[in-house]
């Protein structure tokens, strides 16, 4: 009788990988304070102390799940920012990026953006860190252009105000949506566009 082959086990990488994709699930769904680590174990499928081998309490994997999906965020957004093309064109790619990070990870935008039942003090500091740091890196990949169609320094306080003021408006589009699933994105962008790019003074 030929000898089964072995089992092959699953990497790390892997692991820490459907760990974190069961943690956005649930903590997005239900919130931080109903989800237990068994919960997320088992929606992994993963043994209950596997997860201590790649994350030591919830507190951390909440932590780590917020600052992974930050990073793609930015990443995907960013990449529509320092494209190529004039600014109104950027502008309107990168409105359009924010929409489809929202459509496409509907989880991730409401973890990173809604308002959570979260009261711990470490947690809300590292959101808030979280905040801000992606509010940096946009100011940072949006400076040539603030300073050459609005004439806004970068490096002033102002600049990060109106990311924040872009950022707020573009996620309170997005939660609208998700209430009024039947509107294209085309029509959101070019919604969006009229009022940050053209403006309300100036809108035809």
């Amino acid at each position: 009788m030929a000898e089964s082959a072995p089992k092959s086990r699953m990497r790390g990488p892997a692991r820490r990988a459907l760990i974190t994709e069961a943690a956005l699930k649930l903590f997005a769904g239900r919130g931080y304070h109903a989800v237990s680590l068994g919960d997320i174990a088992a929606e992994a499928g993963v043994a209950r102390t596997v997860m201590y081998d790649h994350f030591p309490s919830k507190r951390v994997l909440l932590l780590a799940v917020m600052q992974e999906q930050n990073a793609a965020l930015v990443e995907h957004v960013g990449a529509r920012i320092t494209g190529s093309g004039p600014p109104e064109d950027r502008m309107r790619s990168t409105i359009d990026a924010y929409f489809s990070f929202a459509q496409t990870k509907p989880q991730a935008r409401k973890l990173l953006f809604d308002r959570t039942d979260e009261d711990d003090p470490e947690i809300q500091t590292v959101r808030q860190g979280i905040r801000e740091s992606r509010t940096h890196a946009v100011a940072a990949l949006l400076g040539n252009d603030m300073r050459e169609t609005v004439g806004i320094d970068p490096g002033e306080p102002i600049a990060e105000a109106m990311v924040e003021l872009i950022i707020t408006g573009l996620d309170g589009v997005a939660q609208w949506w998700e209430r009024h699933p039947d509107m294209p994105r085309s029509l959101l962008v070019e919604g969006a566009m009229r009022l940050l790019w053209t403006g309300l003074g100036h809108a035809d």
